[in-house]
């Protein structure tokens, strides 16, 4: 089969398309013939080398997740697993590839009315936007950031917390397109990356769910209410100052709070649940998935291109 590999960590062209064998499902384990896979913040975090520290290695075959039909079943695995259409959580790797093999834990039927593509443009992401808003403690009338919302992450806060009743939803982006499309999304404010330039945006923030920590974070702490809460949720950006937190003491009279957010805090069951509505919810028009473009396997390298870029709105898709 035809799979994406790290061969040097670091620019995108350190990826590379190479032949290797077809994965045999182990037990409980179920093989997928993949036809959409997801291309994440994640990913191009890992190529990069930014999370070296958790053993990743020349040879790693990037991507978290997958959608498309079950062909085989290891052992222990019903048989009428093959042949179902179905989304699967390959972890932090393996997804870039023609096949796939997957725990039956991490697999979730998909609902006639949701293609692949769109699949893997919300199950991670509307896992992480759900579960991100409850880590906030966010609450109908409250305020919220979402800082880097232009990804699927981003895209995705933004319609729930819109949808949750959110006060205000504010969002930095790059362009006034960009701000033009969140606004269809459910934004109510749009302001640029330093998180400026709109005079009628709220002056402060209950909850800021960060998809972008990087260098400017803490500056962000500043436009916290009191009692105010911010929910990390990725590094696209690298890592904040090793000092960050002196900003939090500095304001300590405002009683602010941050945390970060990994989904695999989160119970199976309960992530499979929320990944259930959401993927019902996009079936029937409710919540929209965002794909910025569909390429081909081998124009992996082009893809994370566009993401270092930063050209991508939503997400991109990768079609074997």
């Amino acid at each position: 089969m035809k799979a994406v590999v790290i061969r040097t960590f670091g620019p995108a062209e350190g990826l590379a398309v190479v032949d290797l064998p077809t994965p045999v499902p182990a037990t409980g384990q179920v093989l997928i013939t993949t036809e959409a896979i997801g291309v994440g913040g994640v990913d191009a975090v890992i190529r990069r080398g930014t999370i070296g520290g958790y053993g990743f290695e020349a040879g790693h075959v990037p991507g978290s997740e997958v959608a498309g039909t079950v062909t085989a079943v290891g052992h222990g695995v019903d048989s009428s697993w093959i042949g179902r259409r179905v989304w699967a959580f390959t972890g932090f790797g393996g997804g870039y590839a023609e096949q796939a093999s997957v725990r039956v834990e991490d697999v979730l039927p998909l609902p006639p009315d949701l293609s692949s593509v769109d699949a893997v443009t919300l199950g991670s992401s509307g896992v992480v936007a759900h579960f991100a808003l409850a880590h906030a403690r966010f609450s109908p009338g409250e305020s919220v950031l979402i800082r880097g919302a232009a990804g699927s992450i981003g895209v995705t806060v933004v319609q729930l917390a819109a949808r949750g009743g959110a006060g205000a939803v504010a969002v930095t982006t790059s362009s006034a397109d960009r701000g033009d499309r969140l606004r269809g999304l459910g934004a109510t404010d749009v302001l640029d990356r330093s998180g400026n330039g709109d005079a009628d945006a709220p002056a402060g923030y209950d909850v800021i769910v960060d998809v972008i920590a990087g260098a400017d974070l803490p500056s962000f702490f500043d436009r916290l209410k009191p009692n105010g809460r911010m929910v990390a949720v990725g590094v696209v950006g690298g890592h904040p100052p090793a000092d960050f937190g002196m900003q939090l003491m500095t304001a300590f009279r405002k009683s602010l709070s941050f945390a970060t957010f990994s989904a695999d805090t989160v119970s199976e069951p309960d992530r499979r649940a929320v990944r259930t509505e959401q993927f019902a919810a996009a079936g029937r028009g409710e919540l929209r998935t965002v794909v910025h473009e569909i390429l081909p396997l081998h124009d992996a390298v082009l893809a994370h291109r566009k993401m270092d870029a930063g050209e991508v709105f939503g997400r991109i898709v990768l079609a074997p």
